[in-house]
C-alpha cells in the first residue's frame, strides 16, 4: 500500500495556475491575461500573455484604454491566446486544450478555431454580454470547440520566489 500524498493539485488547477502566472508577466496596468496550451496527454505546449509584439517597446507604445485609436493600447496589443498560439513552434495544435484567465474575444476565437484547439477552460467571463464575446461563443459553438468555466477549488497556493 502506498503512502503517497493526496492533497496534490489537479490538472485543471495546475494549468490554470500556469495561465495565471503567465498573465503576471503582462505590463498592462489594467488587465493581465494569461494562457496555457496543453496537449491531449497533459503536456504544456505553449504559454502567452497580453502585451505588445516583439520589437514594439512597452515604454514607447500606449497602455491607456481611452483616447484616440492610435493613442490607446487596442491597435497595438496582442492577446494572451494569440500570443500562446504564435509562440508555439512545434507544429500542429490540433486537438489541444487552452487554459485562459479571461474568456477569448472574437478575434482570438478565430485564431483558436483555425489552430485546431478543441477545448477552452476559462476563469473569468466578465465581458460575457459584449458583442465580441457573444460572437466568439457563436463561432466556437459552430466550429465544435467546447468551452467550460474553471471551477475554482478555493485552494490558496503560495510560491516564494
Amino acid at each position: 500500500m502506498s503512502d503517497k500524498r493526496t492533497d496534490y493539485i489537479s490538472w485543471d488547477e495546475y494549468f490554470m495556475g500556469v495561465a495565471k502566472l503567465s498573465g503576471m508577466r503582462s505590463k498592462d496596468p489594467n488587465t493581465q491575461v494569461g494562457a496555457c496550451i496543453v496537449s491531449q496527454d497533459n503536456k504544456i505546449l505553449s504559454m502567452g500573455y497580453n502585451g505588445f509584439p516583439i520589437g514594439c517597446s512597452d515604454d514607447e507604445f500606449p497602455w491607456c484604454r481611452e483616447g484616440e485609436p492610435l493613442d490607446n493600447k487596442y491597435f497595438y496589443t496582442t492577446h494572451s491566446e494569440l500570443n500562446a498560439i504564435l509562440n508555439y513552434r512545434g507544429g500542429s495544435l490540433e486537438g489541444t486544450k487552452l487554459y485562459v484567465s479571461l474568456f477569448p474575444c472574437n478575434e482570438c476565437a478565430k485564431a483558436i478555431i483555425q489552430a485546431g484547439i478543441k477545448t477552452i477552460i476559462y476563469d473569468s467571463d466578465k465581458y460575457a454580454d459584449t458583442p465580441s464575446v457573444i460572437a466568439s461563443k457563436r463561432m466556437l459553438r459552430a466550429s465544435g470547440v467546447e468551452f467550460y468555466k474553471y471551477e475554482s477549488t478555493g485552494r490558496e497556493i503560495n510560491i516564494t520566489l
